[in-house]
């Protein structure tokens, strides 16, 4: 990869056509216009701060195992460890919400195109046949994923600039700036409006996820030590400025707040659409966001992989001397790929039953790889003078900067583990933190009985872990 089509990549993942739209119903509901476009001011200058201490760190360390490999060169083989596993949380419950997420939206695009109603069991159906078609892209190698970003850039810059142009201009009615910029709603069973407005910001930090991915694609990044560091911070900037601009559009062109929240296609953007432009715009526009969203998930397929392929090749996953294989033709991490569909697709089970799987599978993806951002910006700013950056670097910057990322990140784990809904029943519960739990658990465990012997990071030059992949063809 070049360096556009590195930044390219994390961009895609970002997706503000995926995270916003996916999660356009739930912020009408917890805090509604002012939390969602105020939260997201606020929120994706906290996520900057955070890619810039990233950036800096992954500057000095450009490797394909990325945030666990900095956490042990930094702290060491455990550091390392539990990193790694954070990291793969957040990676395979990002695909599985993601993928979830254009599963409803081509579930809303059949409503109205044939009248097939959305069923959770027709929504599972349609997210596993999504999967086994983005295993299939990612088998072919990482210059068609490459190829493939690069479009999703332009595609998700027009596809802004379509669906805001076209709210602007043909509606004969909007909604008033104060109405946009200050109205509150709270659909959520809670009282206190502070704990609806922060539920509020998971809109926004959901959304700014997933941009690691230019690190872990830097084996495979031409001058990775600049490319890769400015991939994350220039990907996380423009989706910030963008973003605001789509969520403004759609927030302006709401004819009916309340039927907007129930609409009977399950997906709000969709009634905002056919309410403002009628039935074949909607349907138009909603295939735009759909091709958006498979293009993030394709992108995310392609992180999570090369996350599971460099932490079977360290030793840490069971299993690994299966993972880490490679194909002899494309070097794809071809087992990688599989299981990168498999989980997410276990994970998304619980939507069958419960009502607000959605939401909870969204907060795995946070509460899972906001801590792996954390984790090696704490170690570098424990390390003090002993880190020593590489070309792209902070400078005096570094220290406030990092410390505010590491507040922030603490603070959104804590927050997206409490329940979203009240009252709080089988169906609404917020299953996140026991995910997360499990996962802590189960990395506890492998470290006790095989991590501390098996888990090793390659310390070598990048020639001497290249070769070492090749030896695992």
């Amino acid at each position: 990869m070049g360096p556009f089509g590195n930044f390219a990549l994390s961009f895609s993942i970002i997706s503000i056509l995926s995270g916003c739209m996916t999660l356009f119903g739930f912020g009408l509901m917890t805090g509604g216009p002012a939390v969602m476009l105020w939260g997201w001011a606020f929120v994706g200058l906290m996520v900057l701060a955070v890619g810039a201490a990233l950036a800096e760190v992954t500057s000095a360390y450009p490797v394909s195992g990325a945030l666990y490999y900095m956490a042990s060169r930094l702290g060491g083989p455990r550091w390392g460890y539990v990193t790694g596993w954070f990291n793969l949380l957040g990676l395979l419950g990002g695909m599985a919400g993601g993928c979830y997420g254009s599963a409803l939206f081509i579930g809303a695009w059949l409503n109205l195109q044939w009248g097939v109603t959305p069923t959770p069991e027709k929504t599972l159906l349609i997210f596993g046949c999504i999967l086994l078609l983005l295993a299939a892209l990612n088998l072919f190698g990482v210059r068609l994923v490459s190829i493939l970003n690069s479009i999703s850039v332009w595609w998700h810059l027009g596809g802004v600039a379509v669906i805001v142009g076209a709210l602007a201009i043909v509606p004969s009615s909007h909604q008033s700036a104060g109405f946009v910029f200050g109205e509150f709603a709270n659909e959520t069973g809670w009282s206190n409006p502070l704990y609806v407005g922060l539920l509020g910001l998971l809109l926004a930090q959901y959304t700014f996820s997933g941009y690691d991915a230019s690190a872990h694609l830097s084996e495979e990044t031409k001058h990775a030590q600049v490319s890769a560091a400015r991939g994350i911070v220039r990907s996380i900037f423009l989706s910030w400025v963008v973003g605001f601009i789509l969520l403004a559009g759609m927030l302006f062109a709401i004819q009916d707040y309340a039927g907007t929240i129930g609409t009977a296609t399950g997906v709000p953007p969709a009634q905002i659409f056919l309410d403002a432009l009628g039935v074949n715009a909607a349907k138009a526009l909603l295939l735009v966001i759909i091709i958006a969203q498979l293009f993030c998930a394709n992108a995310g397929l392609a992180s999570a992989s090369r996350m599971v392929f460099a932490f079977s090749r360290d030793g840490a996953l069971p299993f690994a001397s299966t993972w880490r294989r490679l194909s002899s033709r494309t070097r794809t991490p071809v087992p990688a790929v599989w299981l990168a569909v498999a989980v997410p697709f276990l994970i998304a089970l619980p939507s069958l039953y419960s009502t607000t799987a959605y939401t909870a599978i969204v907060s795995i993806n946070v509460i899972g790889i906001t801590p792996a951002y954390a984790i090696p910006i704490y170690l570098r700013l424990r390390a003090g003078s002993g880190f020593i950056p590489g070309p792209w670097q902070l400078g005096r910057w570094s220290r406030p900067i990092g410390w505010t990322a590491v507040i922030w990140v603490g603070f959104v784990t804590v927050l997206f583990c409490l329940p979203p809904v009240s009252p709080i029943t089988t169906a609404s519960f917020n299953y996140a933190p026991v995910a997360l739990l499990s996962v802590l658990a189960l990395a506890a465990i492998l470290w006790m009985t095989r991590g501390k012997r098996t888990y090793e990071i390659p310390y070598g030059t990048k020639e001497e872990r290249d070769q070492m992949a090749q030896d695992l063809v």
